[in-house]
Order: structure tokens, then sequence, then C-alpha cells
């Protein structure tokens, strides 16, 4: 029996080609580059371009198929030695010249999926900092990569393979969960709200003729920021971390990713309207425009960032109004920009929402309500999932996990 004691001895290296720009966009595979990867490894899911150019099938990958990347886009050197699993969503992908996949020498579906852990690791990452090379960019050679000491399979090993499997499909499923959930959501909003299909349906009305014969029902008009209240952050430099509590600074970073993970701190003594919990509308009016369910944990709310409430609608209502007017607000904030576009309140006092009778929005609400409510509860289930894979990860190379453990994160998850 063969001894395997580093990656290269489970895996050849094949490395991707250039591709032609003119090409990218046109019918074909999912260009799998160093925009489909996360910094630190992972599936950045939807983050990739199709490409109607040649592509060898030394360069394909199917689902299953792990790639790597050995070079950075930053010089911070996060993305180096990240890798990838190809998911079941993409049907086929290609390479670039800044991706390599992993030929495997042994076709076992357990030696593969315990290679892609071993490279999810914390050691990992340390030692691809370790062996990084270069200044302008920086980059992990195929050596350094290949000789990355792998230890042996043993069952503790085995047993955490198995929950953080478990995981990943937990959260995969979140996700596609949520997808469907918010597609729902907004396909029903823009029913009622948009296309007035309930006032149609009843009065046989045309779009034209709809919104007046809502107004002649009880429907009413009114601002953004008349149905919910816009609260902008705080400069939290004000609030410095001392030797008390503090908080995770969520600045508009934060929003995009969904996490306060490498967030700054600030001291908790802060008013609690400016304290942002799992479930809170987030509105960025400035620089990256983004409206968002925040599900990343208790947090102080920064300057550059409105969080959103009303007293009088649910949250789903002007969640959703909110969102449907973000591409409106994004065109605004692009045609002044200078350095960095942004909207102004009198945006919101300007952008308008059509609100039905309270009879009618309660009806509603037993629809919208518990779409919005699932996706949170989803979200900071998966948030969890990923607190807890990360907290095993570093077990994986020690191989310390005790049987009975294993059984109570699994009937956890």
């Amino acid at each position: 029996m063969v001894v395997k004691s580093t990656v290269g001895d489970y895996v050849t290296l094949q490395r991707g080609i250039t591709y032609k720009g003119n090409l990218v966009g046109k019918p074909g595979p999912a260009l799998l580059g160093l925009g489909a990867i996360h910094p630190g490894g992972g599936f950045r899911e939807g983050d990739y371009k199709t490409y109607g150019g040649e592509c060898p099938p030394k360069i394909m990958l199917s689902p299953g198929d792990l790639f790597v990347s050995l070079k950075g886009a930053t010089k911070d050197g996060k993305m180096i030695g990240s890798v990838a699993r190809v998911p079941p969503s993409v049907a086929s992908g290609r390479l670039t010249q800044d991706t390599v996949k992993l030929e495997f020498r042994d076709s076992s579906q357990e030696e593969q999926n315990f290679l892609y852990w071993v490279l999810r690791t914390p050691q990992y990452r340390d030692y691809c900092d370790g062996h990084a090379t270069g200044s302008a960019v920086v980059a992990l050679s195929r050596d350094d990569f290949l000789a990355y000491p792998v230890p042996p399979v043993t069952p503790a090993r085995k047993s955490i393979v198995e929950l953080l499997e478990i995981l990943d499909r937990k959260i995969e499923l979140n996700r596609r969960m949520n997808a469907t959930l918010e597609a729902m959501a907004q396909a029903l909003f823009q029913s009622w709200f948009v296309n007035l299909d309930p006032i149609r349906a009843n009065s046989g009305s045309e779009p034209t003729v709809a919104k007046q014969v809502a107004a002649d029902a009880g429907w009413d008009t009114r601002s953004l920021d008349e149905i919910a209240h816009y609260l902008n952050g705080v400069a939290l430099q004000k609030y410095p971390p001392g030797d008390g509590p503090t908080l995770p600074v969520i600045k508009i970073a934060q929003l995009r990713k969904g996490s306060t993970i490498d967030a700054g701190r600030c001291n908790s003594d802060l008013p609690p309207a400016y304290i942002v919990q799992d479930g809170d509308v987030l509105f960025s009016w400035s620089g990256t425009l983004e409206v968002e369910l925040w599900c990343g944990g208790v947090g102080a709310l920064n300057q550059h960032l409105f969080k959103v409430t009303s007293k009088e609608f649910p949250k789903w209502f002007y969640y959703l109004w909110t969102r449907h007017h973000l591409d409106e607000f994004r065109r605004i904030a692009a045609a002044k920009a200078t350095t960095m576009g942004h909207i102004q309140r009198s945006h919101l006092s300007a952008a308008k929402v059509i609100v039905p009778p309270k009879a009618v929005l309660e009806e509603m609400s037993l629809s919208m309500s518990p779409l919005v409510e699932k996706i949170i509860l989803n979200r900071v289930q998966s948030r969890n999932h990923v607190a807890l894979r990360d907290a095993l990860l570093p077990k994986l190379l020690i191989g310390d996990l005790e049987l009975e453990d294993a059984e109570r994160i699994v009937e956890d998850v």
C-alpha cells in the first residue's frame, strides 16, 4: 500500500489557459477563475461568467472537481492556495490562466473529500502565507503546493470529514432554500404592488387604470420615509474600544459579506438604537448601495448605513419597498458620483410607495412575514454552521475529536 504524505501524493495539477475577452458572456461553460473562489477556500456561487470559446477537455471542470488558485489578485495573499469545489449548480466549467485543477491519482471520493478539507484548514492557510512569493502579485509555487504535508487518514479524521460534509450540505441547502424564498417574496411583491394584480383581477382594469381603482378602494400613496424610519449610523471613532465590553463595527464591507469577521471594534456603551441585531434591515446609502436583512450577529451601526425600522408597517413591507427603489437609488448615486456616490434623504422622500388598507396589509402579511422570517432563520442557522465548521477545521489535522462529540454535532445539525 502506497503511503501518501503530501498533496503531490494525491494529485497532479492541470493549469488553465488564457481566454479571449470578446467571448466572455457567450453561451458555454462557466469561466472559473479567481472570482469563483472565496479567499481562504470555498466556491463563490454566482460570481462567474460563461465562455463561448475554445475549451479543450483537459481544462474542463465538472461538479465535484477541485480547483485552486496559486496566485492572488491582491497583495494580502488571501487568495493564494485557496481551493474550491465545483457545485452541482455548475454543469460544466473552464479553468482560466489563474486556476489549476487537481487531478486525483485515485478516484476514491473519500480521499477527494479528505484532501479538500485539509486544504481548507487554518494550518494550510498559514503554510500558504509562509511560502508566498512576489510583491505586486503574490503566488504559491506548484512545488510548494504539492509539498504540503498531509496526515494519514484515521477514524477520527474520517469522522471530522463526515461532519464537515454534513455542515457543507446544510449550508448549501439553506442558500438554495433562501434563493427560492427570496424569489417568491419578490414575485408576490411585484404582483401586488407594482403590477397591482389583485386590483386588476377584481376590477378587470388595465394597468393604467388600476392605480386609480386602487386609490378609490382605499390604497394610498406615500413616500418611502413615511412608512419607515431610516436611522443613519454614527462615527464610531467616538466610541473607541477600551477595557470594557466591545462590539464589532458594521460597515459597508461587513454588510456585503454578511459577517463581522475581521471587523473593527468599538465600545459597547453607545445608544441602543445604534446596536444592530439579527433580522434588522440595513441600507448602505453611500458607496456600494445595498439593502439587506442583516444576519451577521450583534454589532454597532457605522455611518453610511441606515437601520430601517417602522412602528406602523411590518418588516417585509418596508424591506421590499426599499429594495424596489434600489436600482433607482444606484442610478442617482452613479450620476452624481465623483469619488463615492451616495443618495440624500430627499431621495427617500421622492421615492413613492403604495400602501394598501390595513385589513389588506394584514392579510398579505400572512403570506409575506413567514417568508422573510424563514430567510432570517436560515441565514442565522448557516452562520452558526459556518462557525462550527471553522471550529472543526483545525481539529482535522490534529485528529482531535471524540466519537461522543461527533454524534452530538450531527444531532445538533
